[in-house]
Order: structure tokens, then sequence, then C-alpha cells
């Protein structure tokens, strides 16, 4: 079942980050988030009552109106791997940001993982960013035109030092 995650998840959503992934910066860039008000939705996975994945959007400062999102992090239950829960975690919070008038959602991520729902440096590669330049950023516009033109896209202040 995937769902937003509510404010008792925390704990095992921290919990999770820690698991997923090498080290605590990951959990630590939630939590940064989270208390600087930079978080725009999270979603979860949940079998069996425990948390398996979680997935967050923060919102990205842009010199235009529209609405850009950044998709960081994103994490499965080390024993929940290759088994499409974070396909599907990241198929539905797409579908969710279409909904929020998202014009388009960056990810610094896996080159062989997030080509399969779209995403692609080509798109990205007018966006003015710290990532900018590297093949693991990508862009996936959910609005026509969302990147043809020169970006400028700011990170939250969560993200330094990452």
């Amino acid at each position: 079942m995937i769902r937003h995650a509510r404010p008792a998840d925390h704990p095992a959503i921290h919990a999770l980050n820690l698991a997923a992934f090498p080290g605590a910066a990951e959990a630590d860039l939630v939590a940064r988030l989270r208390a600087d008000g930079d978080s725009v939705f999270e979603m979860v996975a949940e079998g069996e009552g425990q948390i398996i994945g979680h997935i967050l959007y923060s919102r990205l400062w842009a010199d235009s109106v529209n609405l850009y999102l950044a998709l960081a992090p994103m994490a499965v239950s080390p024993d929940q791997q290759k088994q499409g829960i974070g396909s599907d975690l990241v198929r539905t919070s797409l579908e969710f940001c279409k909904e929020c008038g998202a014009h388009g959602v960056l990810v610094l991520g896996h080159l062989d993982y997030y080509p399969r729902f779209g995403f692609s440096a080509a798109a990205a590669a007018k966006v003015n960013s710290p990532y900018a330049g590297s093949p693991a950023f990508m862009a996936l516009p959910l609005e026509d035109g969302a990147f043809d033109a020169p970006l400028t896209l700011a990170y939250p202040d969560g993200f330094n030092g990452l």
C-alpha cells in the first residue's frame, strides 16, 4: 500500500533511510528538509504494518513562476528491494506531482534506474543548478516545455554538504 507519510511515520522513515543507504546523509537530509519546511510531500510504501519504502519531494526555487520539485531521497528496505516497491513509489508520487501542478521534477540519481520513468540528462541540459553537468542530474518534464528554455533552479539549504 502506498500512502502519504504521517508524522507518526517519521521514526520508521529515519530508520529505513539509515538501513537503505551507507551512512546517514539521506536520513539527515529528510530531517533537515522537514525542519526547514522545504518538504512538499512524502509518500511511504507499507507492507504488513511496516514502512518498507519512502520518497520525498522538495520545492526547487526557480527563476520562473512554475513549480519545480526535487525527488530525493527515495529508499526501499534492503530486504524488500528488487520487488517493484521503488518503482511503485516513483510512479505514484509522480502522478501526485502532476496533480499538485508541478511543471517538472529533477533528480540526482542512478543512471540505470530513473530513465525508466522518463528522466533524462538531456532534459536537464538547460538547467543551471549546483548539480548541472553531472550525468546523474536528470529531469522529467510534467508539462510541455518545462525544460525547453534555460532555467536556474536553487535547491533548499538542506542539500548543502551532500
